[in-house]
């Protein structure tokens, strides 16, 4: 069997940079609709709620999505479904800058969502089957990296084409970004050496210790983060603050906190110890919410940011756990992960947007602490579980 990839080789550096671009590609199509909520809610007389299912509408086909992909790819290979996937949703991503209508654009949007659902799932299996034990843990903090970087640049991009042209022109340039990306992708990626087709089931999955916790933290931990940037727009465009889309826009900027973050709670995880690493940046998240309540701007940009910090480091080391725990059947545990991943973000994001309706940023703020009590409250059971013997 050929030896698993090792970080420091130029297969690792390509693989790490295809992942970059896969996680790029992804997250800027998946989240470009964020930053436009307002626009849309304006030129459709939509309530904040309503116009947050542009974004619900790509992640919740996706949640479901994932977990067929992730099942399909566990029998047929990673990279061809990744690939496959990176084109059609970059495809429809440009279909939703040409819809005619808020139908129409919420049609293209859960098309993008089910394409995309070949992407998440099946990089960290496929991560899984192809770096060695040891560097698994830096190669998911780097594509979660890239995540964070698509992240931010497909809503920034989106934002400033949309402040000097309009929401059409800023979904299709995310779209034809998109393409780019893939190509990239497909000319990087290495062709699958370790992967080993598992056989259906995956029962035991839901028997493991750690894995339902760590499947509810991603669907708390994405809630919480979904919603602050969700409804950030809603508040900073309003008094007393009345800041314009641009200026709005570039709080995404706090992504690459996000990127950096990722790598290196990665890093420290697989050095000192997940159980040990996790609690500390769910805390970080909490605090990062508290710390938007207060009224100076500058105070509620920190918030954002430290929320940032701690979501994409808890994020990073949630991941590689999962593919841990879950010996050959990496597809379908980490489409479960996914799964509720996304359901947080569709879900969640949703009622977040009930809870600035009735409460403004005040509910938000509590809906948001009540999420991050609970992600804690799994963060110490996880630390009691004992590891798995690999």
């Amino acid at each position: 069997m050929t030896a698993p990839i090792a970080r420091g080789t130029p297969a690792y550096r390509r693989l790490t940079l295809a992942m970059l671009f896969a996680g790029f590609s992804t997250f800027s199509l998946l989240y470009a609709a964020q930053p436009l909520l307002p626009v849309f809610a304006g030129e459709f007389q939509l309530s904040a709620e309503a116009s947050s299912l542009a974004v619900s509408f790509a992640t919740g086909p996706l949640a479901i999505g994932i977990l067929v992909l992730g099942a399909v790819s566990d029998r047929v290979g990673r990279r061809g479904v990744m690939v496959w996937a990176m084109f059609l949703a970059s495809a429809f991503g440009i279909a939703a800058g040409l819809a005619p209508g808020w139908r129409a654009l919420l049609a293209c949007r859960l098309l993008t969502g089910v394409a995309l659902s070949g992407v998440p799932a099946v990089a960290m299996a496929y991560v899984g089957d192809e770096v060695d034990a040891d560097s698994v843990g830096s190669a998911m903090g780097l594509y979660i990296a890239g995540s964070a970087l698509g992240g931010m640049g497909g809503r920034l991009a989106a934002s400033l084409v949309a402040s000097v042209a309009d929401w059409r022109w800023a979904l299709g340039v995310v779209g034809v970004t998109g393409l780019v990306m893939a190509e990239a992708f497909r000319r990087l990626a290495p062709p699958s050496r370790g992967f080993a087709r598992a056989e259906p089931g995956g029962a035991a999955l839901l028997r493991d210790a750690a894995l339902p916790w760590l499947y509810l933290e991603a669907f708390v931990l994405m809630g919480v983060f979904i919603t602050v940037y969700n409804y950030a727009a809603f508040r900073l465009e309003a008094a007393p603050y009345r800041l314009s889309r641009a200026t709005v826009g570039a709080i995404f900027l706090l992504y690459t906190l996000g990127s950096a973050s990722s790598a290196w709670f990665g890093g420290v995880a697989g050095r000192v110890g997940r159980r040990r690493v996790f609690p500390a940046p769910v805390l970080l998240l909490a605090a990062g919410v508290a710390l938007t309540a207060a009224r100076p701007l500058a105070v509620v940009m920190l918030g954002i940011a430290v929320v940032t910090v701690g979501f994409f480091g808890a994020h990073s080391i949630a991941s590689a756990w999962v593919g841990r725990r879950a010996g050959a059947a990496k597809g379908r545990a980490s489409a479960l992960y996914l799964s509720f991943y996304y359901l947080g973000s569709s879900v969640l994001g949703s009622a977040g947007g009930v809870a600035w309706t009735r409460g403004a940023w005040p509910g938000v703020v509590w809906f948001c602490l009540l999420l991050s009590a609970v992600a804690l409250a799994g963060a110490v059971a996880l630390a009691r579980v004992r590891p798995v013997v690999v």
